[in-house]
């Protein structure tokens, strides 16, 4: 459980502190005050991960150098500091000089907002993210293997779209470094997506009174064997693309709703739904994965749902899952009074409600 936060020159805060409740901790604004960037701190703290942005830089309070984020989980105290070109990490005041020793004193987070129905409205890149952020969590080796297969393709990219006539020669160097990634990536990616579906199957049927059943399968983007191999088929392809045809990087989540294409004939209340179990099931495998359940972090959705979904939400979460919660209103509790902690959010100023 994350019990306190501390931000310094982090987005718009100058200095902001703030004690969480193990339960519910809600807070409540008008847009653009800050109540955003308190949550994406936490997610920032537990996973070095903003779901918002990949520029670091961009977290640094205008006209500062340094953003600082410091919280204590459990009995440890994290701590992350960022410059535009640096970043500190320590555990208990001992400096940790690789990201992955400081995960693994970190704690697991699932993020929802908004942009959720892109899982099912938008392109591919919004599902690969899906399971970015999961299996990022879940498996030891799978962030190393994402950043060394999202280099290599880049420098591949930039090949074959560098000179008139490709150097093949070089293509193919870095196919060969993308297909040891790319390997990990796929089996994880598949591993994640099993775990993940009697989750999917069980929250959707619930959510739909057992009307629905949400089929959820792993696409991948290259056929199983060497990738490397398979782009040197594809060569007259990448020649008239000049781009990187096929691997991880063209990964997909089918999602069928009925035996019917959820991303196509799904109407809006059924895509809301697929959404939501999409989100509570990666709750759950990171639960399973861990033997706790981890931190939830809520961007005005609960303003969003209707009274039914909002309940099978906190219905259906692993029990015992923290709880960050943003909102523009407090409507919604009359009919859910929230248990916890409410502050309000004010031109980077937060009181107790």
């Amino acid at each position: 459980m994350l019990t306190d936060l501390l931000l310094r020159d982090f987005r718009c805060f100058q200095e902001c502190r703030l004690a969480l409740h193990p339960e519910t901790t809600v807070l409540i604004g008008r847009n653009a005050q800050g109540k955003t960037s308190i949550m994406e701190a936490a997610c920032m703290l537990l996973r070095l991960q903003s779901p918002r942005t990949g520029n670091r830089t961009e977290m640094i309070r205008l006209g500062a150098t340094t953003m600082l984020i410091e919280g204590t989980l459990g009995e440890k105290r994290l701590r992350c500091a960022q410059s535009s070109t640096a970043r500190r990490l320590a555990v208990d005041g001992t400096v940790c000089t690789r990201s992955a020793e400081y995960l693994e004193s970190s704690g697991l987070v699932v993020w929802m907002d908004h942009r959720d129905m892109n899982l099912l409205r938008g392109a591919g890149e919004h599902r690969r993210r899906y399971l970015d952020f999961a299996a990022s969590q879940m498996f030891p080796d799978y962030l190393k293997a994402l950043r060394g297969y999202e280099r290599a393709v880049r420098g591949r990219n930039h090949v074959l779209k560098r000179d008139a006539v490709i150097q093949w020669r070089q293509a193919d160097a870095f196919a060969k470094v993308m297909d040891d990634f790319a390997q990990v990536l796929r089996a994880r990616r598949q591993e994640l997506v099993t775990a993940l579906q009697p989750h999917v199957a069980r929250v959707h049927a619930d959510l739909s009174a057992n009307a629905e059943h949400l089929l959820l399968s792993y696409q991948p983007g290259f056929a199983e064997g060497n990738l490397a191999e398979e782009l040197m088929i594809r060569r007259e392809e990448e020649s008239r693309n000049r781009q990187t045809a096929a691997g991880p990087h063209r990964d997909d989540l089918s999602l069928m709703l009925n035996s019917l294409d959820a991303t196509v004939f799904a109407s809006e209340g059924q895509q809301r739904s697929a959404a939501l179990s999409l989100k509570i099931a990666q709750a759950c495998v990171l639960e399973a994965s861990a033997s706790k359940p981890p931190l939830l972090l809520l961007d005005d959705v609960f303003g969003e749902l209707d009274a039914t979904r909002r309940r099978a939400l906190l219905r259906l979460l692993p029990a015992g899952t923290q709880k960050i919660i943003t909102t523009t209103t407090l409507d919604w509790a009359r009919e859910d009074p929230v248990n916890g902690m409410v502050y309000e959010v004010e031109h980077a100023t937060l009181r107790p409600a």
